[in-house]
């Protein structure tokens, strides 16, 4: 297998520990990061970039993993300026559609391939390697981006051509908003009943109610400590941009109220199941 050289953009909570994945495998690593402190424990092994357009001429493969949508077309405005012609360019956040597409077809007309690669899972997962990744883009390159892909993810799905993977990402975060919103209600109820959260966790996650989202977020729950592994304020922008991709369901307008609520009350940067501190108020 041919080694190609690597280029990481976006070390938050996310992309740190992803890019951290591709460093222990020994791959070749560029990264950057508008703050350059977020880049720490990066230098003895791989070359922190001064700058997007330096990292991305020297690197065969670019990673993003960026807040939204004003963040990533800010990069990748200064990626369009340079030579990228044969360069392979993986963006693992979470947009919009018509960001996505409209990004992938510059790019391509540069002569460079793009794939959208989000991801499902949050800091532990990311830093574990077993996140879930959403694929939209052609084979070729999905087969070009497999083996560094196969490090941040236990499971990688092809969904179809640039912009499905993003879909898949957006559908999957809406039922995830909705499981975290029921979580919050039931805890809540289940208070006022005088249960105490470590036993009506328990029979939750015990039962056929349980799952991954629910056993993740318990430890939060019992100690009323949301620090944020995945912060309400971007699932709340998922939500919005779900509605943007066609999702008008009835649960769609109590999210959008729910969480705008939480946001309003300056709750944003909690973990998402934070959401339970503005049900309960």
């Amino acid at each position: 297998m041919k080694i190609e050289k690597l280029g990481f953009i976006g070390l938050g909570n996310m992309g740190y520990p992803m890019a951290k994945n591709l460093e222990k495998a020994g791959f070749p690593l560029s990264v950057y990061n508008r703050n350059k402190a977020k880049a720490a424990g990066f230098e003895e092994q791989s070359i922190i970039s001064e700058d997007i357009g330096e990292l991305v001429d020297h690197s065969d493969i670019i990673f993003s993993m960026l807040t939204n949508d004003e963040a990533v077309s800010e990069v990748y405005e200064k990626i369009l300026q340079r030579e990228i012609k044969g360069k392979l360019f993986v963006d693992m956040s979470t947009i919009s559609r018509e960001r996505c597409i409209s990004i992938a077809t510059k790019l391509k007309e540069k002569g460079a391939a793009f794939m959208d690669a989000p991801v499902a899972g949050s800091t532990k997962p990311a830093t574990e390697g077993t996140l879930i990744i959403m694929v939209g883009g052609d084979p070729e390159d999905l087969h070009r981006a497999q083996p560094y892909l196969e490090q941040m993810g236990k499971s990688i799905k092809h969904l179809g051509a640039n912009g499905q993977g993003i879909a898949a990402k957006l559908a999957i975060n809406y039922f995830l908003s909705t499981i975290y919103q029921g979580l919050a209600e039931t805890i809540l109820f289940s208070d006022k009943l005088g249960i105490q959260r470590s036993d009506m966790l328990e029979i939750i996650n015990d039962s056929a109610s349980g799952s991954g989202a629910t056993k993740v977020k318990t430890p939060l729950l019992v100690e009323e400590n949301y620090s944020p592994a995945f912060a309400l304020d971007l699932m709340l922008k998922d939500i919005r941009l779900a509605q943007q991709a066609g999702a008008d369901y009835p649960l769609l307008k109590t999210l959008l109220e729910t969480y705008g609520k939480a946001h309003d009350q300056g709750l944003g940067q909690l973990d998402v199941i934070g959401i339970i501190e503005s049900i309960k108020s």
